[in-house]
C-alpha cells in the first residue's frame, strides 16, 4: 500500500515580523516496513537558506532561515509512503535481560552496563508516588512476561484515561494527566514514558503520524512511545488506541524528551501575536 500525505502548517502574525531560523522535523524516518519517497518542502515566504541536518538524536531536520519580513509563514510538507504488513511482535527478547527482571527491586528491569549508559536520557524520571504505585499494579498481574506487562499497560491507560483533543500546544505533566483522568495524544503518552522509566525500561516520544484506514478524513499529528527492549529494540505502543504501533505508524521524530520532536521549531522578533493553523490529509495512492 501507498499512502500520499499533505502535511500543512500556518503561522499568521498580527503585524509584520522578522522570522528567525526554524527548525522543521517534517521528514518521515526510515523503518524497515516504511519507504518513504518524493518529499517535498515548500516554504513561503521562500527562505534565504534551506539545509537538511541530522539532530542529536538522529532525527533528520531542516533548517530554514529568512531575511526581511513577513506576515505569515506557512510549510508544506508533502510524500509518499509505502507500507508493508508489519509484526509488531516478530522478535526474540534477550535472555540476560529476563532474567535480571526483578519484582522486588525498586525497578523491575534493568539492562546491561552498555545498554544502560546509552539508554541513559531514556531512562529519567522522577519517582511519582501515584503512577509508580499504578504501572506496580499491573506489573504485578504480569510478573514475568514483559510483552505482556506493556501490553497490559497500554490497555490500562487506554481504558481509564480518555483520550481527547487539545488544540493548545503545551504538555500537561504526567501528574496533571494522571489526576485528570483524560488527556491528549501527547499527553498519555508522556504519562506512560514516566511510568514505564519508574519500572526501569527506557522509553521516548514518538511525533508523527497515526493512519486510520476506516476514516477518509480528520486525521490528526499523532504521538506514541517506543520502550526499549534488547533483542526486540525500539518497541511501539499507542496509549491513546491501546495497540502496539504497527505500519501504519510514520514517525517524524523520537526523543527522550518530548518538545524535542515538535514538528516547527522557530521564533520571531518583535511583540506581534501570532495564530497557529495545520492540516493534515492522508490518502491512499496508486
Amino acid at each position: 500500500m501507498k499512502l500520499g500525505i499533505f502535511h500543512q502548517t500556518r503561522y499568521d502574525y498580527e503585524s509584520p515580523v522578522e522570522l528567525n531560523p526554524h527548525t522543521l522535523f517534517l521528514k518521515p524516518l526510515q523503518r524497515p516496513h516504511l519507504r518513504t519517497s518524493d518529499h517535498r518542502l515548500k516554504i513561503s515566504p521562500v527562505p534565504k537558506g534551506l539545509a537538511e541536518r541530522q539532530s542529536i538524536e538522529g532525527n533528520p531536520f531542516f533548517q530554514a532561515w529568512f531575511s526581511g519580513q513577513a506576515d505569515s509563514l506557512q510549510i508544506d510538507s508533502t510524500f509518499e509512503v509505502a507500507v508493508r504488513p508489519f509484526n509488531p511482535f516478530e522478535f526474540i527478547l534477550d535472555h540476560d535481560f529476563i532474567a535480571r527482571f526483578d519484582p522486588q527491586a525498586s525497578k523491575a528491569f534493568s539492562y546491561s552496563e552498555d545498554d544502560g549508559i546509552l539508554l541513559h536520557p531514556a531512562l529519567q524520571t522522577t519517582v511519582l508516588p501515584d503512577l509508580d504505585a499504578f504501572a506496580g499494579t499491573v506489573l504485578e498481574r504480569a510478573p514475568d512476561e514483559p510483552i505482556v506487562f506493556l501490553k497490559e499497560l497500554t490497555a490500562s491507560i487506554h481504558e481509564h484515561w480518555k483520550h481527547i483533543i487539545r488544540t493548545e500546544e503545551n504538555l500537561w505533566s504526567p501528574t496533571e494527566t494522571f489526576a485528570a483522568g483524560e488527556g491528549s495524544c501527547r499527553d498519555l503518552s508522556w504519562m506512560m514514558i514516566h511510568m514505564l522509566r519508574m519500572q526501569g525500561l527506557g522509553a521516548r516520544f514518538v511525533s508523527g503520524y497515526a493512519y486510520n484506514p476506516e476514516i477518509d478524513e480528520g486525521h490528526e499529528l499523532h504521538a506514541w512511545v517506543e520502550v526499549y527492549l534488547p533483542g526486540a529494540g525500539w518497541l511501539g505502543v499507542d496509549p491513546s488506541l491501546g495497540l502496539f504501533a504497527d505500519q501504519y505508524y510514520i514517525p517524524l521524530a523520537c526523543s527522550a524528551h518530548a518538545h524535542h520532536t515538535l514538528p516547527v521549531h522557530g521564533n520571531y522578533g518583535g511583540t506581534a501575536g501570532a495564530s497557529l493553523s495545520t492540516q493534515l490529509e492522508i490518502t491512499v495512492t496508486p
